[in-house]
């Protein structure tokens, strides 16, 4: 394990440490045709050991007693093509948050055209909208104007915002949705939960595994890169969690009765970490999370992870290795690469015991 602490200014903590060569070819395009059917690599995080599975033998590694964290967060199909009035010029508007009512944070292409005041249409009129303010990160604050509701005039025009590293067109919308997404308001997919079917999910329980469902809404800081070299000044955007009486209660109880919480991706585990207290006791309730997890941290109610591959020098890089250790985590993704597995978004798995 890493040795490197939140406050070791010595053996400071550079982005650098966690960057990685990557062939393009590698980066996978489209979703498989068979959910479950991806790969799995499993790493031990005490002994660095590899071995090559297929997803659906997950259920191997997971046993009675143990419970499982989904984030059923729904992803809006936040990206809109429209124009400018009065000009015609294209323009691309990618939903971030709601602020209130129909007033959105957004990210605008180009924005340099879109100051205040700068309306905009959408679908020949069916959507309109206008610049109110610029906000942190050229991010601008969107008023919307439309007919009947929001959500279904958005079903119409909007398009899946997939990552920037995926080109190709996606043919099937709800491809980008797990299939127990539930709650509306994500700007990604969280994408761990991609592999699993619901002929999966009740096997899983059927075998004596608590299922605990959490929500966070993930924002598009999931794909900005981190700029500064000494991770101690990167500032990670804030997203939105629920935590439920119920899966706290869930994963209250599979604690104390020595059973693993293995969270299924990264905003599961952000989530359970961020709702924890010092005790490791997880608290019902719902907040805005900050939380930046490298190594270092020490982990208050996750055991376990199942995640994608990420990107070189991303945040998501550095909590698998706060997990399993920088050395490994980097030694298993070499492995991967060497194995041709697929990564990021529609690629193939990871569980980290």
């Amino acid at each position: 394990m890493d040795t490197i602490t939140e406050n070791n200014t010595t053996n400071q903590l550079l982005k650098s440490d966690f960057y990685f060569d990557l062939p393009e070819e590698l980066i996978a395009q489209d979703p498989l045709e068979e959910r479950s059917s991806s790969r799995l690599l499993v790493l031990n995080k005490e002994t660095g050991a590899v071995e090559h599975h297929v997803f659906k033998e997950i259920t191997e590694y997971l046993n009675p007693g143990d419970c499982l964290v989904l984030n059923n967060t729904k992803v809006i199909p936040a990206r809109l093509l429209g124009e400018r009035e009065g000009t015609g010029a294209h323009v691309e508007v990618l939903l971030l948050k709601r602020r209130e009512g129909d007033v959105w944070e957004t990210l605008v292409k180009p924005g340099k055209k879109c100051k205040p005041g700068t309306r905009l249409t959408f679908g020949d009129g069916l959507l309109k909208a206008e610049v109110l303010e610029t906000v942190e990160e050229g991010n601008r604050l969107i008023h919307f104007e439309y007919e009947g509701i929001f959500e279904e005039v958005l079903d119409k025009l909007g398009e899946m915002p997939l990552p920037p590293y995926i080109t190709h067109k996606l043919q099937d919308k709800n491809r980008y949705q797990t299939v127990y997404a539930k709650y509306e308001g994500s700007a990604a997919a969280p994408t761990a939960g991609l592999h699993f079917t619901k002929e999966l999910l009740k096997k899983i329980e059927e075998k004596g595994i608590e299922i605990a469902y959490v929500t966070l809404h993930v924002g598009l800081g999931t794909f900005r890169p981190v700029k500064e070299e000494n991770l101690l000044n990167h500032h990670m955007h804030s997203e939105y969690y629920q935590v439920s009486e119920e899966a706290a209660e869930k994963i209250n109880r599979t604690k104390q009765n020595g059973g693993r919480i293995i969270c299924v991706g990264t905003t599961s585990c952000r989530t359970v970490e961020s709702a924890a207290d010092e005790n490791g006791i997880i608290h019902a309730g719902c907040d805005n999370t900050e939380i930046f997890i490298y190594p270092g941290y020490k982990f208050k109610i996750l055991d376990a992870l199942i995640t994608n591959f990420h990107l070189p020098e991303s945040t998501l890089v550095m909590l698998v290795s706060a997990l399993a250790g920088r050395e490994r985590v980097l030694a298993a993704y070499e492995e991967a690469i060497c194995e041709k597995y697929r990564f990021f978004s529609f690629g193939d798995a990871m569980f980290i015991h």
